[in-house]
This record gives structure tokens, C-alpha cells and sequence, in this order.
């Protein structure tokens, strides 16, 4: 006795029989019932969505001898004869077996015939994207211009593979994959048929095993039936399609929520122990997070979840305590845990290190809440009002200390090696002149000489003897032409004849800054006094401990920003 599989006895007949293709249908049937059918139709969509049997319909609909019409009758010999896939005038032609060129020309010396007995010569042509090049070519101008009694119907999964001058000369129909909801209930109804007792969440896994495919799903229903009889129980239909079981993800995603990593590594045991694949688990986890995604944002996921009330009422009390921060992110790390997983030499420890890291993970932020400190944050800054500027105050002409005129003159020593001297003042008798002054007044004159200057100290200022430290960097750039040139400009701004001599210094002890220095020490205990006010200032301290965050940089805003 032959057996007769579930997607070929329960083939659609009729329009109305095309579960989820209610679009499809209607537009056809009312191209019949206006008369208006075309001459070339192109069936696009997933597999086993119904697109040959749309084909099979719509040919039995042209060639009914009670027709054309929309409900064919199923019992003329027309109908008999397409139903049985042996339409003398119903072409069903292969297009991955018949792919040359050659083909296409038979096809085409076969068309100019009338039909045999019925009222069309139909050719449906089944994946149609695998004719070649040079076969497509061959069909243009018959496509085009075909005989009056001649129709075309291709089905394909891959339209973008046609040319486009096949799909202009065509009306294209997209089929949808079908929704777990129809695919549950069709299922339901054949189930009830056959006298199979199942329950709806076993016939909610077989449902989405199928992936939106009818032909999927019937092929799964007859594998269950054949492994587990007449009876399906959940565990056996679950072992057999190597699904985790759903309260096994539930107990997972709520050991993660719940910072639980001791019930995490439990429930990997618990897989290994049931002998699943860890990566189909993974899976699993992933599309029970985006579930939980869905929900969060959408109050009506049935659209876009295939999953039944009851389980979306259950996934529901898990998403409402998490934010959709923490989802987002466990999703990434999961998605990426996935992939690790198909290469991975110790599936287990890796599934295992993933499940501790996200049990682990701290709650996130979400970006609505910092902008809500921010703004309370601005109220507080608006309502006590911006911190005075805190500066230190720099002297407006600060020198070296000059020698006194009283002093008496330093020992004679070597041109280099001479203990430094300190300078005193000599503003007594040159009034508001000093060594500050001469710097200021050789950098507008000549500034690489006056550059030069800052980073020398006074040693001796008087008149007519000015004698000035430099450093062993600065020292051996110096000679005979600068000290001339030097002398000129402190003449012209003493008005007084002056003597210049360079000294090399070494840092010892005694030793005046040099303006440069005095200029770096200022800044620096300027800098040091604004960070130990900032960080005592009440509105900084509040914004650290309300942010968590740490003082990077201190910009002074008397000075102006960079």
C-alpha cells in the first residue's frame, strides 16, 4: 500500500484553501471574474509557501469546463487531470532539468498547437531562474506576443537571478511566508483529521520548525507521527527535533536577569545532560531575548512574536522588571557567543564563560536617565549661580633681585666657572628701569635676542657692569656679535654706557629663576590653586558624585577656552 505524505494530501485545491496568500488569491480571482487574465504570471517566494500549488489552482481555474472561473469544479476530467499532475494541455516543466536553450525551443515549436481538450495550453515552469542565459533570450518574443491561447506561470525562490526583461514582460505576485498563527490553525485542522493528538505547544514547535513554510512544517508533522504515533508528547517531539526545552530557556534568561550565575552554569548542565547542541541552544536564547525586546517596545508583539498567549503571557512577567539597555546588550553578547560557538573546540566552557560574563554584568544606564541628571544638574547651576573665577594674581613687573650700588665689586675669577652672585635692585638710581624692563624692551625691538634673554638669570646689574647666567645649552650659543648687539639695546635703554658679561651657571644653589622659570613656577602654582578649588567647589563636588566621574582638567575661564 503506497503512503501518500502529509503536504501532498492536503494540497490546497482551491483558492481559499491558500493559507496566507489571501492577496495572491484575490487579485486572481479577479482577473478571471473581470476577464483580464495575462498572458505571463511570475511567482515569487520562500519555499513551500504555495506557489506551484497557486500555479496548479489558477491553471484548473482557466481550464475548467464550468469556467473560467473562480471556484473550479475539481470533478471535470480537466480538473481530475491537473489535480493528478497529468494535464494533457498543462505543461509542468522543471527549469533546473530543462536549462538550455534547446529546451526553449521546443517549448516554443509546442505552443503554436491549439490545445488538445481544454481551453489553454498553460506552461508553469518551476524554478525558473536556473534557465540560462541563451534560454531566457530564446523566450523573450514568444513571451511577449504569445498566441491566444497560450499561458505562462513561473515560480521562483531567487527573482533577482531573472533578467529584467523576463520580469517586465510579466505580472510578478510575492508570496509571503505564512505566520505561525494560519500555519498553527491549518495544522490544527489536519491533525484533527488524521486523529493525531497533540497539544498546542507541541504544535506550536512543529508550527515554527517549518520557518514560515507549510511544506516545511507537514514534512516535520510526518516525521513526529512516524517517531511518536498517534500520541505526541512534548519531551519526545522536543528530543526529536533537538529543541531545548522552553522552561530550560526560561530558567536561563531569568538566572541572568536575576545576576543568578550559579543557576546559569545549572542549566548548562542541564543541556549537556540532555545531550543539545549548545549553538542551537544559543539560538534559542537569542530569539527568546528578542521576544523580550518586542515586548518591551511594542504593546501588540503578536504581529511579530510566534509565539501563543500563554507563552507571551510568561515572557511578559520577565521583561517588565529589566531595562531595554541591559536587553540590548545581552543580545550583542549573545549574537556574538554564536558565532564563537560554531568553531569552538570546548562548546560547554565557552557557553558557560558567556552565561557567568552576562550574570555578571552590571546594570546599564539608560541614556534618558543622564539626561535627566544633566538637565537637574543645569537647574541647580542656574539657580546658585556660576563659581566666582578663581585667579592668581600675577605681579605686573617682576625682576630678578638687582645688586646694590653699594656692594662691593665680586672677586676677579675665569670667564666660566664664577660663583653666581646674588642681584640686588638697581632701581634706586635708575628709577623704574630694571632687568624686566630690558627684556621687554629688546623683545620689541629684537625678539629672538629678547627670547633668548628669558631664559638667562641676573647675576650683576651695575651700571655700567650687567652680568647675566646662562645655562650650559644657552651659554655655548653665545658670542661676540650678541653680546654687542645687547650692549647696544641696554645703552639705548639706560641711556647709560654698559659693560656685558655672560656667565655659565649650573643650577647652583643661589642661583636667581630665570623669567622663563619664575613664568613656569606661577603658572603651575596657579594651576595647583584652581584644581583645589574646583575640587571644593559644592556644584563640582555634586556633579562628580552624581556622574561617578573624576576631574580630568582644570580650564581657567578668565583665561578663555582652547
Amino acid at each position: 500500500m503506497s503512503y501518500l505524505v502529509l503536504a501532498r494530501k492536503w494540497r490546497p485545491q482551491l483558492f481559499a484553501d491558500l493559507i496566507g496568500q489571501e492577496h495572491v488569491s484575490q487579485t486572481l480571482m479577479n482577473a478571471i471574474s473581470a476577464d483580464r487574465v495575462h498572458h505571463a504570471f511570475l511567482f515569487t517566494g520562500a519555499r513551500g509557501v504555495g506557489k506551484t500549488s497557486a500555479a496548479r489552482i489558477f491553471a484548473k481555474a482557466l481550464n475548467c469546463q464550468q469556467g473560467p472561473t473562480t471556484e473550479p469544479c475539481g470533478v471535470c476530467p480537466s480538473c481530475v487531470e491537473i489535480t493528478a499532475s497529468q494535464g494533457i494541455d498543462v505543461f509542468e516543466i522543471d527549469g533546473a532539468s530543462n536549462t538550455g536553450v534547446d529546451d526553449i525551443r521546443e517549448l516554443r515549436e509546442n505552443i503554436r498547437y491549439l490545445p488538445a481538450q481544454s481551453r489553454y495550453k498553460i506552461f508553469i515552469i518551476d524554478e525558473v531562474h536556473m534557465l540560462s542565459i541563451n534560454a531566457f533570450n530564446a523566450l523573450l518574443k514568444t513571451l511577449e506576443e504569445p498566441p491566444a491561447h497560450a499561458k505562462f506561470i513561473f515560480a521562483t525562490t531567487e527573482p533577482h537571478k531573472i533578467p529584467i526583461t523576463i520580469l517586465s514582460r510579466c505580472q510578478r505576485f510575492d508570496f509571503r511566508k505564512i505566520g505561525l498563527g494560519p500555519l498553527q490553525g491549518h495544522l490544527r485542522h489536519i491533525v484533527t483529521q488524521e486523529n493525531i493528538q497533540i497539544s498546542d505547544v507541541g504544535l506550536s514547535m512543529v508550527a515554527r520548525s517549518g520557518g514560515g513554510s507549510m511544506r516545511d512544517a507537514l514534512s516535520t508533522l510526518d516525521q513526529v507521527i512516524a517517531f511518536c504515533g498517534e500520541q505526541i508528547d512534548d519531551d519526545s517531539l522536543q528530543g526529536l527535533l533537538g529543541l531545548v526545552s522552553r522552561r530550560i530557556l526560561l530558567d536561563c534568561i531569568e538566572a541572568i536577569l536575576t545576576r543568578d550565575a550559579r543557576q546559569a552554569l545549572a542549566v548548562v548542565q542541564r543541556v549537556d545532560e540532555h545531550g543539545h547542541s549548545f549553538r542551537q541552544f544559543c539560538r534559542q536564547l537569542v530569539e527568546l531575548v528578542r521576544a523580550l525586546v518586542i515586548l518591551k517596545v511594542t504593546d501588540q508583539p503578536e504581529d511579530l512574536l510566534d509565539y501563543a498567549e500563554v507563552e507571551l503571557q510568561e515572557l511578559r512577567s520577565l521583561a517588565t522588571p529589566v531595562s531595554l539597555e541591559d536587553l540590548h546588550r545581552l543580545l550583542s553578547l549573545l549574537i556574538r557567543s554564536e558565532a564563537e560557538l560554531a568553531v569552538s573546540n570546548y562548546p560547554r566552557l565557552t557557553m558557560e564563560m558567556v552565561l557567568v560574563k552576562l550574570a555578571s554584568l552590571p546594570r546599564g544606564i539608560e541614556v534618558a536617565s543622564l539626561v535627566k541628571k544633566l538637565e537637574a544638574l543645569e537647574r541647580r547651576l542656574a539657580g546658585g549661580g556660576l563659581p566666582a573665577p578663581v585667579s592668581t594674581p600675577v605681579p605686573a613687573a617682576t625682576s630678578a633681585p638687582a645688586p646694590s650700588l653699594d656692594s662691593p665689586p665680586p672677586p676677579a675669577q675665569g670667564p666660566e666657572l664664577k660663583k653666581p652672585e646674588p642681584a640686588v635692585a638697581a632701581a634706586v638710581d635708575m628709577g623704574e628701569k630694571s632687568w624686566l624692563g630690558l627684556v621687554e624692551f629688546i623683545n620689541q625691538r629684537r625678539r629672538p635676542l629678547g627670547s633668548r634673554l628669558e631664559h638667562g638669570c641676573l647675576l650683576l646689574l651695575k651700571l655700567p657692569k650687567l652680568r647675566i647666567g646662562f645655562p650650559r645649552q644657552y651659554y655655548n650659543l653665545l658670542d661676540n656679535d650678541l653680546r654687542d648687539a645687547l650692549e647696544v639695546l641696554a645703552r639705548e635703554y639706560f641711556t647709560s654706557d654698559v659693560k656685558v658679561e655672560f656667565q655659565l651657571v649650573n643650577g647652583e644653589r643661589g642661583t636667581p629663576p630665570s623669567l622663563h622659570e619664575e613664568r613656569v613656577q606661577l603658572e603651575t602654582d596657579r594651576q595647583k590653586k584652581l584644581k583645589e578649588n574646583a575640587e571644593q567647589h559644592p556644584m563640582v563636588k555634586t556633579a562628580v558624585e552624581i556622574f561617578g566621574g573624576t576631574i580630568e582638567e582644570i580650564k581657567p575661564i578668565d583665561k578663555g577656552f582652547v
